[in-house]
């Protein structure tokens, strides 16, 4: 297991000396200062400002501004890119100019820092992140994790090492997630400071629309920890060095050329009409034109019914959507739907929009197709509003590989943000690796999480590839058995692990209603347990198994699916540890892959949706199953369920973003689609058409997500499989006071079926998906009242007999829990 240790990897940065294991003074760094930043002298300041001022001018009389007025929008160096160890851990601290040691940064430097830097942040009551725990519950929990203590406690203590570290060298991990404070741009009543981290360059300097694009105006100077810094003062007349909305680049002498880059904590980024690069903005509109939230956030919801979207392509239209129309015209549909929570993607600037937004350029940024920060800042004000919580779809598990907007090559080398060689690099994704054990990567991510709930008011996050950042093999050609060899080996990438852990505790510890949803595919145990129990922190795991079920056995017969096979995939999931399920996601909704209800009904979509003509008997099983499929998937398969927008009514074809032709470095051709985004879009207007049968199937997710939300089953600690017979077909289970029954068969009705319940009583339907409303055929009674006999069956004290047509499933309600307009909704 030692192996499994984290190696040195250094960038440009001297190795620190180890820990002294004998006697004497055992504090970092005794006997000798601690590192800062190189701040510039204000005579440096003063002659730079000289030469800018007749050049801020001539930019400002010539109107190169990006973003139009009138629409709206912490630091400390590091040891280059020396990875965590088993010895003490050296790391950097600011002070206002001066090298002091960390018990002086506790005094008058750092305050002085903190008026000097922060200039005029917000005042607030202190939060701080709860101090970790013994980590020892996991064990109570899983007695089988007893076998791979040693590597669950080697990863507990890095975390709490380094948890240590940023408590005593950057002021703890509240302050340390605030860097963003003070790396990039932040203005002062003085002027803006502009700083970078960035090792591997020879010089730098700040260039944009405001000094004329002259690298000799506002040169960089590099401290010895590969911080980058430059002052600009306020004009003579008061104004802002730099005008809002300008754009801004640094121009670097690196190793690999001259190059000029996007500053990597850019608040604002656009691609400008015609071209290809984007360009950086800086971002500072006046106080007038700033969106200030109206409204507050939401609770967290016992259970989570989450709508997955995405901005570009949620209109009817072929276009991009903005920010402004998703929020007048998706937000309310959502709301009427039942959803109580949005997860919104493709929120961090990408480059190549066909990414779907996971490859990330600019991490900071919100991306500008859709509109500017403050149209964002409007979207998540008003689903607030509407009760909505807003989570976003954030990607810290690789980065874009694009060497002109993003993080790749930024300084000029392979090892900047990155792993270098192979490790890297995803060889499928063709994108970059972050170095988790690195401790400015550490400060950038976090800052980043940070950045997103602080400044936008998320609500949380469901982080991308989780799979791909906990082990060095990415999950790719890998089968997960369950083995715990496969999870506690030499595979793991322990500092990515504790990464996870870092960033759940940040979350958590200064916004304890924030959701942190994992996507994993692994099943890696700890994974949704706190972090302070020895768990990974996340609060849900996406049971990414369940989608890949149904695709699985919508290409066989009906016949040969399993009940019990069907049970156990909703159902295997940890002790205590949550799951956000799903049917479909975007994933299954991509070019090349096919919909549940593309997979059930496929080319009879196209000419069989009309109510004014029959349908096929495709489209009966298809519509049938579709309904069935989503609703045992929200009962059994966890405590939170997700939807992506339009797969609630079947929405047809697929997604394609728009392309061109391109060939690859293996030379295989792929043809484009003509840059079309007619199937970059959704057509809402299908499942509001109640002349066709797309109307049925949305309107029966409706009450699926009202059912849940009047009863919480998903969340029931009541659950009681009764019955799943294979001959039969049929599946009854309890969730709650609820008694569910599935009839899979694609011929034979049940009369007089017996089902076991623990409640006894008179029930009555519920939710009925053969009703009329939700294109059935209306073969079952809701005034129908079904009255219990102490009668036990399939191990229930209580029983009831319904009737159970084909291909249907029926929820059954205690009738002193349901109100006329329930049983009427049913129908």
């Amino acid at each position: 297991m030692a192996a499994l240790a984290p190696a040195l990897a250094v960038s440009g940065a001297a190795v620190r000396a180890p820990r002294p294991t004998g006697g004497g003074d055992r504090r970092r760094g005794a006997g000798r200062p601690s590192p800062s930043l190189a701040f510039l002298s204000r005579g440096a300041r003063d002659e730079a400002s000289g030469r800018r001022g007749a050049m801020r001018a001539a930019a400002a009389a010539s109107g190169k501004v990006v973003v139009p007025e009138g629409e709206n929008d912490g630091l400390t160096s590091s040891p280059d890119s020396a990875r965590f160890q088993s010895d003490e851990l050296e790391v950097p601290d600011i002070t206002d100019g001066k090298i002091e040691s960390s018990e002086a940064m506790q005094g008058a430097g750092s305050e002085a820092l903190n008026r000097e830097v922060l200039g005029s942040a917000r005042q607030e009551k202190p939060r701080t992140v709860p101090p970790p725990g013994d980590g020892q519950k996991i064990f109570q929990i899983d007695p089988m994790l007893q076998g791979y203590k040693y590597h669950l406690e080697y990863r507990y203590s890095l975390y709490r090492r380094i948890r240590s570290d940023i408590d005593e060298h950057e002021g703890g991990l509240e302050a340390f997630s605030r860097s963003y404070e003070k790396f990039g741009f932040n203005r002062s009543a003085e002027g803006v400071t502009y700083r970078e981290w960035a090792p591997g360059a020879h010089s730098a300097a700040l260039v944009g629309d405001f000094n004329n694009w002259d690298p000799n105006a506002d040169r960089m100077s590099k401290n010895e920890y590969g911080v980058w810094e430059v002052f600009l003062p306020n004009n003579a007349d008061g104004s802002l060095p730099i005008p809002h909305g300008s754009r801004v680049k640094v121009r670097m002498d690196t190793p690999s050329g001259i190059k000029d880059s996007i500053p990597a904590w850019i608040k604002y980024s656009v691609q400008p009409p015609g071209e290809i690069p984007y360009d950086g903005i800086y971002y500072d509109p006046p106080e007038e034109v700033k969106y200030v939230f109206k409204h507050p956030q939401p609770k967290r919801p016992k259970s989570l019914r989450i709508y997955e979207t995405h901005v570009g392509m949620s209109s009817p239209e072929p276009k991009i959507n903005t920010y402004a129309n998703f929020r007048d015209d998706v937000l309310p549909r959502i709301k009427k739907l039942g959803y109580n929570a949005v997860q919104i993607m493709a929120i961090q600037e990408h480059s190549y929009y066909g990414s779907f937004g996971y490859h990330v350029t600019n991490f900071f940024a919100p991306s500008s197709r859709f509109g500017t920060p403050e149209d964002l800042k409007s979207l998540i004000d008003r689903a607030h509003e509407l009760g909505l919580l807003v989570l976003m779809d954030v990607v810290h598990s690789h980065a874009s590989s694009n060497t002109l907007d993003g993080l790749n090559g930024f300084d000029g080398t392979d090892t900047h943000y990155f792993h270098s060689g192979p490790r890297g690099h995803h060889w499928m994704w063709d994108s970059r690796l972050f170095n988790y054990g690195n401790w400015e990567v550490l400060r950038f991510l976090l800052s980043n999480a940070r950045w997103w709930l602080e400044e936008y008011k998320f609500d949380g996050f469901r982080f991308d590839g989780v799979t791909s950042m906990m082990y060095t093999h990415h999950g790719l050609q890998v089968s997960f058995t369950g083995n715990f060899n496969e999870y506690f080996g030499f595979a793991t990438d322990v500092d990515a692990v504790v990464y996870l852990m870092l960033v759940n505790d940040l979350i958590h510890g200064l916004y304890p209603e924030a959701v942190s949803i994992g996507e994993d595919v692994s099943g890696m145990p700890t994974f949704a347990i706190p972090v302070h129990d020895g768990g990974v922190g996340f609060d849900y795991r996406l049971h990414m198994a369940v989608a890949d079920k149904w695709i699985e056995l919508m290409k066989q017969s009906d016949e040969s699916w399993k009940m019990g096979d069907i049970v156990h995939t909703l159902t295997n999931r940890r002790w205590l540890e949550k799951c956000v399920t799903y049917s479909e996601s975007h994933d299954q909704a991509l070019v090349g892959d096919k919909t549940i209800a593309f997979w059930l009904m496929d080319k009879d979509m196209y000419d069989f949706m009309a109510l004014d003509r029959p349908a096929t008997p495709t489209i009966d099983r298809g519509i049938a199953l579709h309904k069935m499929i989503r609703l045992i998937t929200m009962g059994l398969g966890g405590e939170g369920y997700l939807n992506f927008m339009g797969n609630e009514f079947g929405h047809p074809e697929w997604i394609d973003f728009p392309r061109g032709p391109q060939r690859l470095p293996s030379g295989k051709f792929i043809a484009g689609n003509n840059n079309s985004y007619d199937k970059c879009r959704r057509r809402f207007d299908l499942g509001d058409a109640d002349y066709l049968r797309y109307h049925g199937m949305q309107e029966f997710d409706q009450a699926m997500q009202h059912l849940e939300e009047k009863y919480g089953f998903m969340t029931d600690d009541h659950q009681y499989i009764s019955r799943k017979h294979e001959e039969d077909k049929v599946i009854v289970f309890e969730k709650g006071d609820l008694v569910f029954v599935f009839n899979f068969h694609c011929n034979n009705s049940y009369f007089d079926y017996r089902v076991g319940c623990r409640r006894p009583g008179v029930y009555k339907v519920a939710l009925d998906s053969d009703a009329g409303l939700f294109g059935g055929f209306g073969r079952i009674h809701h005034a129908a009242e079904h009255f219990t006999t102490d009668c036990s069956h399939d191990n229930r004290p209580h029983s009831f007999s319904v009737y159970t047509p084909s291909r249907t499933c029926v929820v059954y309600a205690p009738a002193d829990t349901m109100t006329p307009e329930s049983s009427e909704e049913s129908k």
